[in-house]
């Protein structure tokens, strides 16, 4: 092979790696906002023409079409955008049909392992750069989350946390084992006032009573869809609680808490020291 052609062929196939076919970048659809942020933080928010409605950080992905919102996703509107190629975790909620129904479409679907603990959040990073080719990009990333993580504060005195699912009186959940919340609960030094269950599952009076946690932690959302603290209150069970008496009630955002991507550190120092 002459010295010329083969170096054209490399320079091809070094494009197509970095996100690009023969010249043209590829048409990413992201289906989970963790995944959203890491690509932005890779450079590739350009090739982005489509994501979920996690997908809320930074603020500048809110101009870009939204294909639904976890069992809503409809393999329909995602193929609509003419992506080259779809991208969503273990953790997206994507339903087996509409993973199916891509996988057929003759688009390149890829899933990501999601594990919610500080080595998934970068071994999460690291694996997105490269399938991307941007593992520079990638380590950058990751120094800066170590970074985070090494400043979040050990609590003198961990508290019982509880965490509340709301979208208004009539949808109210709250957070077991195994669930980003549980696990963010711990890499802050507290821990969680309920166990027992997986998973999330609806909040009664009585076990609310019986969990009797020092805080109480909503999305901001989720608080707001109760008009506020005086709303909470008035939830059955909530004002018996030592949250309740101490009106001890934090709230993040959704996505910022329960990320588990770039800014994992950053949001638990914040719910740490809210938490105080």
């Amino acid at each position: 092979m002459r010295p010329v052609k083969r170096l054209y062929i490399c320079f091809v196939f070094t494009l197509f790696m970095a996100g690009a076919s023969y010249g043209k970048a590829l048409r990413i659809v992201s289906a989970n906002g963790t995944l959203s942020e890491i690509l932005v933080g890779l450079g590739l928010e350009k090739q982005l023409v489509g994501v979920d409605v996690t997908s809320t950080y930074p603020a500048s992905l809110d101009k870009l079409p939204k294909i639904g919102h976890n069992r809503s996703i409809a393999a329909e509107g995602i193929l609509a955008l003419n992506p080259d190629v779809i991208i969503y975790t273990d953790q997206s909620m994507l339903s087996p049909t509409v993973v199916k129904q891509l996988n057929s479409s003759g688009k390149k679907v890829v899933a990501f392992k999601h594990e919610y603990s500080r080595e998934g959040a970068i071994r999460l990073i690291r694996e997105v750069g490269a399938y991307f080719n941007a593992k520079a990009q990638a380590e950058k990333m990751v120094t800066a989350l170590q970074a985070d993580l090494a400043k979040i504060p050990a609590p003198a005195n961990p508290k019982k946390l509880l965490f509340i699912y709301a979208r208004g009186t009539g949808t109210l959940m709250v957070s077991g084992a195994g669930t980003s919340l549980d696990k963010m609960f711990a890499l802050a030094g507290h821990k969680n006032a309920v166990s027992g269950f997986n998973d999330f599952k609806p909040l009664t009076a009585e076990s609310l009573v019986a969990a009797n946690p020092d805080v109480l932690v909503l999305f901001s959302s989720g608080l707001e869809s109760l008009e506020g603290i005086e709303g909470l209150l008035k939830l059955p069970g909530v004002a018996s609680t030592n949250a309740g008496k101490n009106r001890k009630v934090v709230t993040m955002d959704g996505q910022f808490l329960t990320g588990f991507g770039p800014r994992l550190g950053k949001a638990a120092i914040e719910l740490s020291q809210k938490v105080k």
